[in-house]
Parts: C-alpha cells; structure tokens; sequence
C-alpha cells in the first residue's frame, strides 16, 4: 500500500473505463512507474478514440494475492511471474480463460545466504529456512525444485520443498541484515538482490538463470478474455503504453532511476538503481516472453499444469505473438 500511497491512487474500486493494475514490489514494475507518472495509458487510449480513461498499480505482497484481485474482479491486468500466471491460465476457463498480455521484464531470481557454511544448493539442512515472497507454484519455488533436481535427480525435486517460509521481499532482506534469524536465506529479485548483497556476508548460491539455461522472462502481464473482449482498444492501449515505457527506459535509465527512487523506497541511490538498469543480464524490459516453455514444460511434468500450452503463444493473447518469444 506504500506504494499505492506513493503515486496518489486509491484503493482498488470499479470505475467505468478504468485500468486497474495490480503487481508486487521492485524494479520490475518499473515500466508501470513510468507509465502512470507520464499518462501513457490516457495518451494511447486518447489516440484510439477513448477518453476519461484511469489508470492506477497497487503493490501487494506476492502472486497469488496479485491473482485473486484480478480473479475477484478487483483488477483488469495483473503482474507477477511467469508461473503464476500460467498456473492461473490452466485453471481458467468457462469462457473467460486468463493469458499472458506480455511480457514486462527479464531478470534472475537469485539465492542469497548469510551463513558461511551454506556455499551451494548442496548444503541446505533439515534445519534451514528459505524465505520466499510465496510458496508452490511460483517461480521462486520452482527454481528451488528444479535446482534440488539438477543437484540430485528428478525424484528428490521436492527434498528442500518444506525449508521454504513465506515472507516478503522487504522482511527478507531485514532477515539476512539481523544476521542471526533463523532466516539465513533469501530467494529474491532486482532490487533486493543489490541491497542484500550490499550486507557483509551475503553472497549468492544459485540463480534462475543457471536452472533456467539463460536470460528468461521473469515478471508478465495477465488478464481475462472477458476484459480485453469488451476493451479491445484499451487492452491494446495498455499494452503500447507499457512498450514505450520501456523504450523510454532504454533511452535515459538515468530519469529512469531518479522515477524508481522517487517511487519506491528501496535503499539504494539513483546511482545504484542507474547500474541495475544498464546490465542487461540484470534488468531487461521487453515485451517479448522468454523461455516461457521452460517453466510450462516442468510444471506440467511435474502436475502442476492439467493443461499445458503447446507453445508460449498459446499461454498469451494473441495482441503479441508477433514478438519473436519462446
């Protein structure tokens, strides 16, 4: 809600003609920053014949919660992982199945610890904790279990399933600075990563790109048939808006950076945020989905799908697949 409070919105209610956007914490979300703080939702709407247009982001704690609003109805376009998103897609349906919008950035999910005898994925215990934003289904867990199954074999995929607490990414990162919780281990992303790895002593053991095989989509946008049927113009609207932002992003991260401080509290300059935004292996904003098909392959493998995609275009609508994804 600080986040909400931030760039003056209120809290979620139905307006007619209104993008209500809902996603978590972090630099990720930084193309919405962008697009809200300049009205680039309004201007795009205003270029397809639509006026009295409202657009607004709400930050809540974790996937699911960001799934429910938009389930509840209290949201048009939700943000949060790949895997949340196609978890919800398989359980849609009925004639209004939720899909991918597009994509909002690339970055990694990286494992950061504070104990000196963890150095790899290899050394967690029975007695370790790993905070994560949530638990099954989330690309945070499914790192972990495609991690675990890499390290010792497809059948022990689930051997560290149950060392996982639930936390927010803030909480984690005050966890790892008390340096004696019992919480020693943060799985976490861009910014949180940078301000973790700024404490004497965090050092990072595993990222979602090594489990991965590279750079992959890391946060997208989802909606409901029913929304973009009825809003054909203005789900197309949004979705430009969000691609300038990112182009806007690319062509000063400097103002880019000054955006995200000014928005989001987070403990690190504009100098720091400035150097997040220019490694690419780090932070990168596109539309284009990335390796969606390696988490939509494992969740199906694993159950976790009922109905899995044949291909990444089929997870999303339609509006994008001219975008060279996988």
């Amino acid at each position: 809600m600080a986040v909400a409070v931030a760039i003056g919105i209120c809290p979620l209610q139905a307006r007619a003609e209104e993008v209500r956007v809902v996603g978590g914490f972090g630099l990720c979300y930084l193309p919405v920053y962008l697009a809200l703080d300049k009205k680039l939702i309004e201007k795009h709407a205003a270029a397809a014949g639509l006026s009295d247009i409202k657009a607004s982001f709400q930050s809540l704690s974790n996937g699911p919660a960001i799934s429910d609003a938009l389930l509840s109805g209290n949201a048009e376009i939700a943000m949060a992982g790949v895997s949340v998103m196609l978890n919800v897609s398989d359980k849609s349906g009925g004639g209004n199945p939720v899909k991918g919008m597009m994509a909002i950035c690339d970055s990694p999910i990286y494992f950061n610890t504070i104990d000196s005898r963890i150095r790899s994925i290899r050394d967690f215990q029975d007695t370790d904790r790993l905070a994560m934003a949530a638990g099954r289904g989330t690309q945070h867990s499914l790192v972990l279990e495609m991690g675990a199954a890499q390290a010792f074999g497809w059948d022990q995929r689930h051997r560290f399933d149950s060392l996982a607490v639930s936390m927010s990414h803030p909480d984690g990162v005050m966890a790892l600075k008390s340096g004696g919780s019992v919480i020693k281990t943060h799985v976490t992303t861009v910014p949180f990563i940078q301000m973790e790895l700024k404490i004497p002593g965090v050092r990072t053991i595993l990222s979602s790109y090594d489990v991965a095989g590279g750079r992959h989509t890391l946060i997208t946008a989802y909606a409901a048939q029913k929304w973009r049927l009825a809003n054909p113009k203005l789900f197309q609207a949004t979705l430009d808006a969000f691609s300038e932002a990112m182009q806007i992003i690319n062509a000063d991260k400097r103002a880019a950076a000054e955006l995200f401080v000014r928005m989001e509290p987070s403990g690190l300059s504009v100098e720091e945020i400035d150097g997040v935004l220019r490694d690419e292996n780090m932070m990168y904003f596109s539309p284009t989905p990335r390796k969606v098909m390696v988490w939509a392959d494992y969740m199906a493998k694993t159950g976790l799908l009922k109905k899995p995609p044949p291909s990444w275009k089929d997870a999303y609508f339609d509006n994008i697949h001219g975008a060279d994804g996988d």
